[in-house]
């Protein structure tokens, strides 16, 4: 019997996708305490600690200090640093990390529902527990991401996740952070039409408005039949999480901020390219700020090429509240801390550059009362380091996610030693 050509495909596509699957897996619950000691703490929300350790228990940061130690009953698990340092894991406030596995290749996509208004989209439900993204991420000392769908004018809400799980439910920290808005282009760079824009502001407007008369209705009338849609907005539109509204040029901002502002309801902004230039109206209405990536052109042919590594710099004179995110993605959220790094480069202080992809990237994430610091009382997600994250030359020893010690090992370690291997065959490297 022959076999169909669209069954051969078939069978190649799904060797092909269960070939990308992470092999790592997943740590098992704290069950011991851990006591890390002997290496400088960096807990970002304070002054670094020389000499210092922290005590990990029940996937919670116990205790911080430096000198005496504090005598634990029962076993405990030392970690000798020797000299390293621990930081806070890293955030990664804007990503699809989950949904999307290989950009060339459609099927691994999952990010995009189709129509324009599906606010009902959960991202967690799509998430990709085995993406081999994630170990590589991870790799990286970036331990948590705000992962967002696309693809329509409401295309859903964002999950805020941990890089280790059996399962979405494992990995999904808040399964409904924000609800996501894409803003119409009201000019700018890259034009938008004045009169299609106003329209389209008019229909997002029709529709919040439509979801506030559904309410009523319902409050009136509980026969009146349940819309998923409008009940997947009634936290956002109640001001208990917040709209994350995606704008770049100067128009979309000022725009988004005062049409979500005379509505009272919660915004992020994600993108900001010219955040800078409408930063009173974000200070008056403190309005954060996801700046998604510095390693970008600049906005406009007339703008500095070095303007989109300085616009960190601006906001936090300007009193902003910001954080930064990887413009990269999906498979390069890893070079998250090189952003940080070139904003530090050209101005940003270096403790706002380490605090804008840890505690505060966690704070505009909804996250900042249990990540981003390292604080008794808050979740045990920490990385060990031979220096300081943002150099491109420091590695990343150890992770800890809710107490649970992560594996490192990824795909490209995997070929790194493959070749070393090699090489090393060959006597051309010791």
């Amino acid at each position: 019997m022959k076999s169909s050509p669209f069954l051969l495909c078939s069978v190649l596509l799904t060797a092909s996708i269960a070939a990308a699957q992470s092999r790592q897996v997943p740590a098992p619950e704290q069950t011991t305490p851990i006591l890390l000691i002997g290496g400088q703490i960096h807990p970002v929300s304070g002054p670094m600690i020389p000499d210092g350790w922290v005590l990990l228990n029940d996937g919670k940061i116990e205790e911080v200090g430096s000198g005496m130690v504090p005598e634990a009953d029962g076993e405990i698990r030392v970690v000798e640093l020797n000299g390293r340092s621990v930081y806070p894991g890293l955030v990664a406030a804007d990503s699809q990390l989950g949904l999307v596995e290989t950009g060339a290749v459609d099927v691994t996509h999952d990010h995009d529902e189709y129509g324009s208004w599906t606010p009902e989209t959960r991202a967690y439900i799509a998430l990709n527990p085995d993406s081999d993204l994630l170990p590589v991420t991870r790799a990286a000392g970036i331990l948590t991401a705000l992962v967002s769908p696309d693809g329509g004018r409401v295309p859903g809400r964002s999950t805020v996740i941990r890089l280790d799980g059996w399962t979405p439910e494992d990995l999904a920290i808040d399964r409904e952070a924000c609800l996501v808005v894409e803003w119409p282009r009201t000019g700018g760079r890259r034009g938008g039409g004045g009169g299609r824009a106003e329209s389209q502001i008019r229909e997002i407007d029709e529709f919040f408005e439509d979801a506030e008369a559904y309410y009523a209705a319902r409050e009136n009338d509980p026969t009146v039949r349940p819309d998923l849609r409008y009940e997947a907005m009634r936290e956002a539109i109640a001001g208990e999480v917040p709209l994350l509204i995606r704008a770049s040029t100067a128009a979309q901002i000022e725009a988004a901020v005062t049409w979500a502002t005379s509505r009272d309801l919660e915004v992020v902004i994600l993108g900001g390219e010219e955040s800078d230039r409408v930063s009173d109206l974000l200070v008056e209405h403190d309005v954060p700020v996801i700046v998604r990536g510095v390693h970008r052109l600049p906005v406009s042919r007339h703008v500095a090429p070095h303007s989109p590594h300085e616009l960190p710099l601006r906001l936090h004179e300007a009193g902003v509240t910001f954080c930064i995110a990887p413009r990269d993605r999906p498979a390069h959220i890893r070079n998250l801390p090189h952003h940080a790094a070139t904003a530090a480069a050209h101005g940003l202080p270096r403790d706002v550059a380490l605090r804008s992809v840890t505690l505060d990237a966690a704070k505009i994430i909804g996250m900042g009362d249990r990540l981003g610091s390292i604080e008794p009382g808050k979740a045990a997600t920490v990385i060990i380091t031979t220096g300081d994250p943002l150099e491109m030359t420091t590695n990343v020893d150890m992770a800890f996610i809710d107490g649970r010690e992560i594996e490192l090992t990824s795909r490209h370690t995997q070929l790194r030693d493959k070749y070393r291997e090699k090489y090393r065959q060959k006597g051309r490297i010791d």
